[in-house]
């Protein structure tokens, strides 16, 4: 496809950006001119791009690639954490793909050698980046063991986010089946720098990613609005013993939530169990990634309300707690009747079930109980082994 796009392409897709994209293949005929079907798909890549990469989505100078390569790019928030992380004066990004994290990765240092395998990709955020005033970014066509090998230069840092579908488009998130091979690739990757970072997919157990990688230094479990998007492994020729975790929950508002553990802590920590008190506590899902089941609740001084529920409470509130919040109104039976008096007219609430023997589903056809509303109800189970709902609201605190 032609780039940039010439004037009436660029118009097609501004008066275009909100419409449906498979009515405006439809319609291809009505613009003869145009490559009605490129354009469509420029529009696609856009909308997708609209939560994750928004500056970008909204700038009618940047050319995207397939849509595909938009669903695995990296948020413009999980990309700015990211460059956080690193510094010094050069770091190669070994899987450029659409080239969010290698923008972001040249605000903290001062040389970024993009890498990419796809000519027609590398092409694309070459001509993307010159768009955006990013002139500390060098790109190439390679793949990650070719480019490692031919240049003689080390790198501060590296950085890899390995592909995590197989070749029939399948989500894949074992280290050996992802491409590039990082556990074949790792020596090499030694031998160019000190310090690599790692992404790897939420789904890949911790335990087993540090048993496999054996250089692991420390790591971090990223949540984006509560929602688990990535570990992180910092890799490096003298691995800790027992890599601290870092979690973080990067929130809509622009603040983030932090807790860090390790696990000898974890196992040392000794829980404390009470029936409910004035406020229940719900960890973020990155510190449940993590394994903060115990060292979450003795760092804040909260009690649990069963071993396998993973909910505490306290007295006093804390409002420093990585996770949700909320004030505890009611405690009642797993009775629809009981529970539907605190709610209204409309019968709506917000519905959680842990350590609870019926999903969420089940709950709400047995207590005829709707979705929605400003209260919360937390079904579980207390110390006494015994069914209860916790009828809250949220402290926003």
């Amino acid at each position: 496809m032609e780039y940039p796009l010439p004037t009436a392409a660029r118009q097609y897709v501004a008066d275009h950006l909100h419409d449906d994209p498979a009515q405006l293949a439809l319609q291809a005929r009505r613009y003869p001119g145009l490559p009605v079907p490129d354009l469509v798909r420029q529009i696609q890549a856009r909308q997708k791009a609209r939560v994750k990469i928004p500056t970008w989505a909204a700038n009618p100078d940047l050319v995207f690639p397939p849509a595909l390569s938009v669903e695995q790019a990296s948020s413009d928030r999980t990309a700015a954490f990211k460059a956080s992380l690193v510094q010094g004066h050069r770091l190669a990004d070994l899987t450029g793909g659409f080239g969010v994290d290698a923008a972001h990765f040249a605000t903290t240092v001062t040389e970024v050698q993009y890498v990419e395998r796809s000519a027609a990709l590398a092409e694309v955020v070459r001509f993307n980046l010159a768009q955006l005033g990013i002139g500390n970014v060098q790109c190439h066509t390679a793949d990650a063991a070719q480019f490692l090998r031919s240049t003689p230069d080390a790198f501060d840092w590296i950085y890899l986010d390995p592909a995590r579908r197989d070749t029939a488009a399948k989500k894949i998130f074992r280290l050996q089946d992802c491409e590039p091979d990082v556990l074949r690739l790792l020596p090499l990757l030694l031998h160019k720098s000190r310090s690599v970072l790692l992404k790897t997919s939420p789904m890949l157990d911790i335990e087993q990613a540090i048993q496999e990688l054996r250089q692991v230094r420390r790591l971090w479990v990223v949540a984006v609005d509560n929602e688990c998007k990535e570990v992180l492994y910092e890799l490096g020729p003298e691995p800790a013993i027992d890599p601290e975790r870092y979690t973080v929950n990067l929130r809509r508002d622009g603040t983030q939530q932090e807790f860090r553990l390790n696990r000898a802590r974890e196992s040392k920590a000794v829980a404390r169990y009470a029936e409910p008190r004035q406020f229940l506590y719900e960890p973020n899902v990155a510190v449940l990634k993590a394994g903060g089941f115990k060292s979450v609740g003795t760092a804040f001084e909260l009690f649990k309300l069963h071993q396998h529920s993973h909910l505490y409470t306290s007295d006093t509130l804390r409002t420093d707690f990585p996770g949700r919040k909320f004030r505890i109104r009611a405690v009642e039976k797993y009775d629809g009747p009981a529970l539907r008096a605190h709610l209204g007219p409309e019968v709506r609430a917000n519905v959680t079930t842990r350590n609870f023997p019926d999903t969420v589903a089940e709950f709400r056809h047995r207590t005829s109980i709707r979705e929605g509303g400003d209260l919360y109800l937390f079904a579980t189970t207390n110390l006494e082994g015994k069914l209860l709902v916790l009828v809250c609201e949220k402290v926003t605190a």
